[in-house]
């Protein structure tokens, strides 16, 4: 079974989590940073779910799964250690087109979640289309290894970049230049030294004199 890669915005959406374990929590973590809007159905929970029930985190619905749980849902995922019970979820959900993932059950799922890595807004998504999850762990963990908090810093000051060269109303072409020359510079290795100086040279030398920067490049050695 193939699967076509997307990533999905769950912002203020209705989701729900079929589960309350250790599993489910991961899940329920994941959605909630998504900005997800998050319900639970579970017999038991975790200590750390029932604190995010408690703080209103997320919503109980109840102890025992029922279909019209998932009236207005716009993603399920169905993770308790049931395999009988999560089969049940997946068809439910499939039955009225709602995207559910069952853990640990690649044919009863819409979609899989894939091992990921995150630096700020660089995200790294690793599957092996439910083969291997362990391996697909071991690569994200290679991965963060080989990509430091640097990525975000200067994923953080592009992204300021690109809206200030924007603005300009340059050719994009010419844009698109100015953005890989950033890009093939050695502005990363500025900011994983936090060199303040080198990347200022570095971007004085690559922005248009009309694009400000400084107030971007915030950090300084020691």
């Amino acid at each position: 079974m193939s699967f076509y890669p997307i990533m999905i915005q769950l912002q203020g959406q209705r989701t729900l989590v079929v589960g309350g374990g250790k599993v489910a929590e991961r899940k329920v973590e994941g959605l909630m940073n998504a900005g997800a809007m998050v319900f639970l159905v579970a017999r038991d929970l975790t200590h750390r779910l029932s604190v995010f029930a408690e703080e209103g985190s997320v919503s109980i619905l109840d102890r025992e799964f029922k279909e019209n749980h998932l009236d207005g849902m716009a993603l399920v995922i169905a993770a308790t250690n049931e395999a009988i019970l999560n089969h049940k979820v997946s068809a439910c959900a499939r039955s009225r087109g709602i995207l559910v993932n069952a853990v640990d059950q690649p044919q009863d799922c819409s979609f899989i979640v894939p091992s990921v890595m995150n630096r700020g807004d660089l995200v790294i998504a690793v599957s092996t289309s439910g083969k291997s999850p362990a391996l697909a762990r071991r690569i994200r963990e290679d991965l963060e290894e080989r990509f430091g908090d640097e990525y975000s810093l200067f994923l953080r000051i592009m992204g300021a970049l690109r809206e200030r060269v924007l603005s300009l109303g340059l050719p994009q072409r010419e844009n698109a230049a100015i953005f890989q020359e950033i890009v093939d510079s050695e502005l990363l290795t500025a900011i994983a030294s936090r060199d303040r100086v080198s990347a200022c040279a570095i971007l004085k030398e690559i922005l248009p004199e009309q694009v400000s920067f400084h107030d971007l490049i915030t950090f300084s050695r020691g």
